[in-house]
């Protein structure tokens, strides 16, 4: 019965698992043909039921003549929404749209130039035409060779996926298509004599709101990323320690990058001193920072406190990187301050954190 369902994709399952339950892996009438002649009869003798009739259904299901769903394209990103669960736990509502945003963008680019194929008739020649759009956009339009490869990444990501899990067995062209891509350029730090001339002058951030003034200035002397800082709950901030800290982690409906991110961060000079307004948090982008970085570069730039064309908000992270490295800190320390990955196991708690608060005592402005 459940062979029969009116939906594609089910029925497609069904198929797959009745295979299975006669005791073979279900593969496309093609490759079935090439098997060694004693495994083709042994998948043929499945069939047989008690009065010898063959059931058709099962003879779609052992000797693949059932073709996968024609899902298109756009109804494939909906099935890759559901079959990618797992990479969105414990991600806020903002994050989840910032992840899925970029995926619906490469398949609406994709739509746009090749149309809404099913995803068994896209040709090498389709995805060549794609490329040729981008190769167009990159020579015409000024964009990077890294954005068109975020769209075939992507793309393919979504395609890839949805071919796997549903075990559709198609062979996708999707490979061979990237662009080389230049080196991305580095953001440069900002200077000790900009950040203490410039930055930390009498008034100079006043015009900022005081959230995102707090926010950057607790960078200076943490060089923690302005996400960690801004989406932190209350009881992250331990301001009243032995120890001031920020403890950087993820929390329900907020995940952080990475593993390695999870670190505790000694809060010193200006940015402990600033962190004071905020005891709390920042509940204004607790659970919307993404007009954070743009705010507070706009606001930089717009009052000459850019050191140069090419300087943004990270830069205070490249700083306060460099200033550890020029102070001899040790590697280990300066990854953990950093919640950068170690290539090797860690062991301890690199000095603990009155040591990681000494090492960044050094440096504090």
């Amino acid at each position: 019965m459940s062979g029969h369902d009116d939906d594609a994709v089910k029925h497609f399952e069904s198929v797959q698992d009745l295979a299975s339950a006669k005791g073979v892996r279900y593969m496309p009438l093609d490759q079935v043909v090439q098997l060694p002649i004693d495994t083709l009869l042994d998948r043929i003798e499945t069939l047989a039921n008690r009065d010898q009739r063959p059931d058709p259904v099962g003879a779609a299901a052992v000797l693949g003549t059932k073709q996968p769903p024609a899902l298109t394209v756009t109804q494939a990103l909906e099935t890759y929404w559901a079959l990618a669960k797992d990479k969105t736990f414990g991600k806020s509502e903002d994050q989840k749209r910032r992840w899925e945003n970029p995926r619906k963008k490469a398949v609406r680019n994709f739509v746009s130039v090749v149309g809404d194929k099913p995803m068994n008739h896209i040709t090498a020649d389709d995805m060549l035409e794609f490329r040729s759009y981008w190769q167009e956009r990159i020579e015409i339009g000024g964009l990077t060779a890294n954005s068109a490869n975020k769209d075939l990444i992507l793309l393919g990501e979504i395609l890839k996926t949805v071919n796997s899990m549903k075990r559709m067995g198609l062979d996708l062209p999707l490979d061979g298509l990237a662009f080389k891509e230049g080196e991305k350029p580095e953001r440069p730090p900002f200077s000790d004599e900009w950040i203490r001339t410039k930055l930390l002058a009498p008034n100079a951030l006043m015009g900022l709101d005081a959230e995102a003034r707090t926010i950057f200035l607790g960078m200076i002397n943490t060089g923690y990323r302005p996400s960690e800082a801004a989406c932190a709950a209350p009881d992250q901030f331990c301001l009243d320690a032995d120890i001031p800290h920020l403890i950087v982690r993820s929390r329900l409906g907020r995940a952080i990058k990475n593993k390695n991110s999870k670190h505790v961060i000694p809060l010193v000079g200006v940015s402990l001193e600033a962190m004071r307004a905020f005891p709390n948090g920042f509940p204004t982008y607790r659970d919307n920072d993404a007009g954070l970085s743009s705010t507070v570069n706009k606001y930089l730039r717009a009052n000459g406190l850019m050191e140069s064309d090419d300087h943004v908000v990270y830069s205070l992270r490249h700083s306060f990187e460099n200033r550890l490295l020029r102070a001899g800190v040790d590697d280990r320390v300066r990854r953990d301050l950093m919640g950068h990955s170690l290539n090797r196991e860690r062991y301890g708690q690199g000095g603990g954190l009155a040591f990681k608060a000494e090492m960044v005592q050094r440096i504090a402005f």
